[in-house]
């Protein structure tokens, strides 16, 4: 092993630990973000915008985090990030009004435009056929994120309901220690191809194969959304649940959906092939999330869980791999940039669409997702049957044999 490929490896290793322990402060939030809210007056409403304005707040600095750390250097950026998130989550936990909390969040999502910089920094260091091994090791973490988040989250808050930001806080002052004291700056910096965003989605919208797959996309994760963030509200209002019990209700569920991406998502994907998997995925999901807004008890709703987590975890690499494959490769960059946008979107677009629902209904967030994820796979199910992709298909893109 030459030195470079050992520093390499020993970068994306002190990333991924870096990464992993930011996200593991920011899992811990997620579920109890809507206690907060309420401790503070918050509509229903206004909770879907604490969530949405963290995506805002992410989707307008991602370009700035990539372009200074183009210019000044990608470590200063990375630890100027993990420091921003940890005064993020210490304002959370001395917020004395919403008006704080808002600032909290949109500091923390501000900080969240980070991740640009860490895409960045590995496509400094490894070669053109290491990256997608490099970004799913760095994606890794983001499932191992949100399955210990909400699992540490539902132990701290039975202590007091400020220690989970508190220690989300140091996780994230952790994660900077780390990165000051073992992360070298790379010796040279490339710069990413950003280009104009509207553009991008122009050139990707002109291919007829791709337009019902974007569109997906931007459904599938506003429906994700959906049921993430407004998960807590539901679990209280209908059940009684605690904050403990919430978190450790979404750990299983995200444990669940790992599990199914580690265990079953290769063999079916080979059987069935992508589009037949979606399929499956999104209806599995659409049946479990619908029955989950109805049932009366506990148990039942856990049970609710286990296809809509198997769903998911069948649909969203699915999804990924559809997109990626249907698109010529010379746009491959541009479909990164529009996905990460419209994904983002997705995660303004769903919270205030779910906890806005809620005022009018118990049920109605998660019926209505469930109604939406259901069309996703009828046309799904319709976009199989006209561009009839083959589990072994990868000599020729559906885009390409549309012309």
């Amino acid at each position: 092993m030459t030195s470079a490929v050992a520093s390499h490896r020993r970068a994306l290793g002190i990333l991924f630990l870096a990464v992993l322990t930011n996200l593991i402060g920011f899992g811990i939030i997620i579920p109890l973000l809507p206690f907060y809210g309420q401790a503070m007056g918050a509509s229903e409403l206004q909770i879907g915008l604490l969530f949405a304005s963290f995506s805002v707040a992410q989707l307008l600095s991602s370009p700035v985090w990539g372009t200074l750390s183009d210019r000044y250097g990608r470590k200063p950026f990375l630890l100027l990030g993990l420091l921003g998130a940890a005064a993020g989550f210490v304002i959370m936990a001395l917020a004395p009004s919403l008006e704080w909390l808002f600032i909290a969040r949109l500091v923390d999502g501000a900080c969240g435009g980070m991740i640009a910089t860490v895409r960045a920094y590995l496509s400094d260091v490894l070669e053109e056929r290491e990256r997608a091994r490099g970004f799913g090791f760095i994606g890794a973490a983001f499932g191992i994120g949100f399955i210990a988040g909400p699992a540490l989250g539902s132990l701290l808050v039975q202590w007091n309901l400020k220690a989970p930001a508190w220690a989300a806080a140091a996780l994230s002052m952790l994660a900077a220690a780390v990165v000051l004291l073992w992360l070298p700056e790379p010796s040279q910096h490339r710069p990413l191809q950003r280009g104009i965003l509207v553009r991008r989605f122009a050139e990707l919208w002109g291919l007829p194969a791709l337009r019902p797959l974007l569109l997906f996309d931007l459904l599938y994760w506003s429906c994700q959304a959906v049921y993430q963030t407004g998960f807590a509200l539901f679990l209280h209002r209908r059940f009684g649940a605690s904050e403990a019990q919430v978190g450790a209700l979404l750990a299983v569920a995200g444990g669940i959906g790992v599990l199914t991406q580690l265990v079953l998502v290769g063999r079916v994907t080979r059987r069935w092939g992508e589009t037949r998997t979606l399929v499956v995925g999104t209806l599995l999901a659409a049946l479990g999330l619908g029955a989950a807004a109805l049932v009366p008890t506990i148990p039942l709703f856990v049970l609710c869980l286990v296809p809509a987590a198997v769903g998911a975890g069948l649909a969203s690499p699915a999804l990924l791999s559809l997109l990626s494959r249907t698109t010529p490769q010379p746009l491959q960059g541009s479909l990164q940039g529009v996905t990460t946008s419209l994904e983002s979107f997705a995660r303004i677009v769903g919270p205030i669409w779910g906890n806005g629902l809620l005022q009018f209904g118990l049920s109605l967030p998660f019926l209505s997702a469930a109604a939406v994820l259901l069309g996703v796979s009828v046309a799904a199910g319709q976009y199989h049957e006209r561009y009839a992709l083959a589990p072994d298909a990868t000599a020729q893109s559906p885009a390409e044999r549309v012309g």
